[in-house]
């Protein structure tokens, strides 16, 4: 894994559909899990959203609260 696609998570957005504008690190992990099952799109986004959903899936979501900018907050879908 490369350190760099951590910070990646928290500064690239959704491009499209139901989430759309929404930070990568903040997709809720049945969104993530839809695409583990239907398919990852090809490069870099569909790198990132399995490497957040690796994250989500294992309870890995609090690694990166430290690289979030302060007085950043996650957002939280329900």
């Amino acid at each position: 894994m490369n350190p760099d696609h951590l910070q990646l998570l928290l500064n690239t957005e959704m491009p499209y559909g139901k989430y759309k504008g929404c930070l990568i690190a903040d997709l809720p992990g049945h969104y993530l899990g839809w695409f583990a099952r239907e398919g990852f799109p090809k490069g870099q986004l569909g790198a990132l959203l399995a490497l957040m959903y690796e994250l989500d899936h294992n309870a890995l979501r609090g690694l990166l609260d430290p690289l979030r900018p302060k007085g950043a907050a996650r957002k939280v879908f329900r």
